[in-house]
């Protein structure tokens, strides 16, 4: 069976994983790209290798409104994303949000659907369109911690990056006891991130 992944998901050292508040010109907040500076840095150090191991084995992607556009973006039928008309996901992205829209078919093989559902039920239909691969929890921190309260993460790859946000949209909350259900692994790179890997026991 695929398994359930969440990788490069960075967050503040007080647990956030996006800033406020999130707009068109600034889609992580005050954060801005603070938190995903790490990827771009060191390519042959510790960051990059984990920055790279998102990429095998991916076949679908499920993500949040608020990934995939500022907030009103149902309100615009000509919105298609962030990434422009070649995304980099090259596979089915599933988004969930209280607006479901036709499924929008862009250029490299990415095509959105937008679905109005649960976890569980999403994440079936991801399995299915991801034709044995693994599907990838894109985020946000909503999304991410919805999935781990339904229990539905395999592995997750968590990046803590030496800021201090103050607020925004936090990963924790409601995570209590987290750690009786993954064996954690943590790695510090000179960077200052320390990669924080959540394997299910088991």
């Amino acid at each position: 069976m695929s398994l359930t992944r969440v990788h490069n998901f960075s967050i503040s050292l007080d647990g956030f994983g996006t800033g406020e508040p999130q707009t068109l010109e600034t889609p992580f907040g005050h954060a801005g790209e603070r938190l995903h500076e790490w990827m771009f840095v060191d390519s042959t150090g510790v960051d990059g290798l984990f920055a790279r191991q998102y990429e095998t084995g991916i076949g679908a992607e499920i993500m949040g409104a608020n990934k995939f556009g500022p907030p009103g973006w149902h309100e615009d039928p000509e919105w298609k994303g962030w990434w422009g008309d070649n995304p980099p996901y090259h596979h089915p992205a599933f988004v969930l949000t209280h607006h479901e829209r036709e499924p929008i078919e862009m250029e490299g093989g990415t095509t959105f659907y937008f679905r109005a559902a649960t976890p569980a039920e999403v994440l079936e239909e991801a399995r299915a369109a991801a034709d044995g691969q693994d599907v990838l929890i894109g985020g946000g921190a909503t999304v991410v911690r919805d999935f781990l309260l339904a229990d539905l993460i395999d592995h997750m790859h968590v990046a803590v990056v030496p800021i201090v946000l103050g607020r925004g949209v936090r990963l924790w909350d409601g995570l209590e006891e987290l750690e009786s259900t993954f064996d954690i692994e943590s790695v510090a790179s000179p960077s200052g991130v320390t990669h924080l890997t959540f394997s299910r026991k088991g």
